[in-house]
């Protein structure tokens, strides 16, 4: 049965694709705790891949020799670059897409509904991971229970590819609808890197709003929390020995580290916004200047792609070259975005090429009509 034969192949590579990840993630994180999650992960997903291998060997199907993918290799190199959190979320996403479709075939066998339970359950417990700044599990959790804290969070690689993308597809569009309107060559580059400056100073004021905003959020978060540190300091003292019960610690010995804990204000509030809002009180969410410049830079980079071409030369040339330059951009991008989308990297590129191509064909045509009746 080749379908059966492929779905089998397909999910023993995700399984040991999986492995290999959690393994990594294991050995690149810093808190002991998270990190013995990161190995349990990867042993439930090392029992996974044997059951696959086994479904092979049933229909005769000898398992492969395992090779990471391009998507596990990129997603271990960033978690090493930039830390763990940067890829929880898009790993995270990777394990709801996989439980989705695990569920879709799960309902006749006892084992693959085991299967979907389990990655599931990695998939919220990944979740809470990316919220919990202070490498905790529970807390943010525990937050959203009592319902008067919000929690808010992003992921930095989505944020960084399609912030790319941004650039490059807008500035491409206006970059070929002046060229369209068959403006000179030094109108072009002008219009070209106005529009990189304009998207550029547009992104990065979105971006400190953002990351403004929501420091200011947290800071009313930690003030809510200083109020019932003082209103009721015995309430908060057994929600933060829960806490501490919840990642394995005793329940005397809890409930004793809470009371040292909530001897002092200072070292209370700090303690609560870590454990319980997943907030680092010295950080607050990030700068928002810092923000600001990154996605500043990330929406240059991107938008520079189909300009420079006219620095050098001009005319049918230029335009040629900023299109070919752009399609390999929009390419790299659609690669990009296959880190959290899990689909073919081939696919993923042609589509973004595809669109990006396809807008630029609009406002090109729509340059050629309005220039040809301005000229009239």
């Amino acid at each position: 049965m080749p379908d059966q034969s492929k779905i089998f192949l397909q999910n023993l590579k995700d399984e040991r694709n999986a492995v290999y990840l959690y393994r990594a993630l294991s050995e690149i994180e810093k808190t002991e705790q998270t990190s013995a999650i990161y190995r349990r992960m990867a042993e439930v997903e090392a029992n996974h891949a044997d059951f696959w291998e086994k479904k092979l060997k049933e229909i005769g199907v000898e398992a492969p020799a395992f090779k990471p993918t391009w998507q596990t290799r990129t997603l271990t190199w960033l978690a090493r670059r930039f830390g763990v959190a940067f890829i929880t979320p898009t790993v995270a996403a990777m394990e709801r897409r996989v439980s989705r479709d695990l569920s879709g075939v799960s309902k006749g066998d006892p084992s693959l509904r085991q299967m979907s339970a389990e990655e599931t359950s990695h998939a919220r417990m990944l979740a809470q991971i990316a919220q919990s700044k202070s490498g905790g599990i529970a807390g943010s959790a525990l937050a959203q229970l009592e319902g008067r804290h919000r929690t808010a969070g992003g992921n930095a690689l989505r944020a960084a590819v399609l912030g790319a993308n941004d650039g490059l597809v807008s500035n491409l569009s206006l970059v070929m609808g002046v060229a369209g309107a068959e403006l000179s060559n030094q109108s072009i580059l002008i219009t070209g890197l106005a529009g990189l400056l304009a998207g550029a100073c547009s992104m990065a004021l979105g971006e400190w709003l953002s990351v403004q905003s929501s420091r200011e959020l947290y800071q009313h978060q930690i003030q809510i929390e200083a109020q019932e540190i003082l209103a009721a300091p015995e309430q908060e003292a057994e929600e933060l020995a829960l806490i501490y019960q919840s990642r394995g610690v005793e329940k005397e010995q809890a409930q004793e580290m809470a009371r040292r804990i909530m001897q002092e204000q200072d070292s209370a509030l700090d303690a609560l916004a870590r454990e319980e809002l997943g907030i680092d009180p010295k950080e607050l969410g990030g700068s928002a200047w810092e923000a600001a410049i990154t996605s500043f830079l990330l929406f240059a980079v991107g938008a520079i792609i189909p300009v420079f071409p006219f620095i050098f030369v001009s005319g049918s040339r230029a335009i040629i070259a900023s299109l070919l330059v752009s399609v390999l951009g929009l390419f790299a991008i659609g690669a990009g975005i296959t880190l959290f989308t899990g689909k073919p990297l081939a696919w993923s590129g042609m589509r973004q090429v595809l669109f990006g191509l396809a807008a630029a064909a609009i406002t090109f045509t729509l340059g050629r009509l309005i220039g040809a009746s301005l000229g009239g």
